[in-house]
């Protein structure tokens, strides 16, 4: 008898657990940003701003998202330091008049001074010779608050996807 009730318990239980996990990861695929605090916000703000900034061709605004001594990786494995560079690297990107969207949100996760932006991306733009082009990737970017409460990126790794396609 005290079999079965152990029994019957466990299926229960087991019912339970799987109703509020498949019910957990339902609610989690309609979200797009999860409700953010103030400090989430704060430094989601610095990204869109430099997305903003990015679209108006707009260096000083998209520089400014950055800590001095920043990195952004522009090719998969290679960090580029030197703003003189990374300043170059855009102006390269303007050529194709590329827009980006996060299409699944953003997620920003903070720890102390230290903030970690995750965002699926797609990029749409034209080449010189007016064809048309599309990519899409994985935004990861690391970002520091600084002493007048502003976050800025240290590390900004859009092809956060490229490990999984190795």
């Amino acid at each position: 008898m005290k079999d079965k009730k152990i029994n019957r318990y466990l299926k229960q239980s087991l019912f339970v657990l799987l109703t509020v996990g498949l019910c957990n990861v339902s609610l989690a695929d309609n979200i797009k940003d999860k409700i953010l605090n103030s400090e989430q916000t704060k430094a989601l703000n610095t990204i869109k701003s430099m997305t903003a900034a990015f679209h108006q061709k707009d260096m000083k605004g998209i520089m400014a998202s950055y800590e001095n001594g920043g990195a952004v990786m522009f090719e998969p494995g290679k960090a580029i330091t030197d703003p003189d560079v990374i300043q170059k690297m855009f102006e390269g990107f303007f050529q194709i008049n590329p827009n980006f969207t996060y299409p699944k949100g953003h997620e920003v996760y903070i720890a102390n001074d230290i903030a970690l932006h995750i965002a699926p991306w797609v990029m749409t733009g034209n080449t010189p010779d007016g064809a048309e082009l599309s990519k899409s990737g994985l935004s990861i970017a690391v970002l520091r608050k600084q002493t007048n409460g502003d976050w800025l990126m240290v590390l900004d790794n859009p092809n956060g996807q490229a490990l999984m396609e190795q």
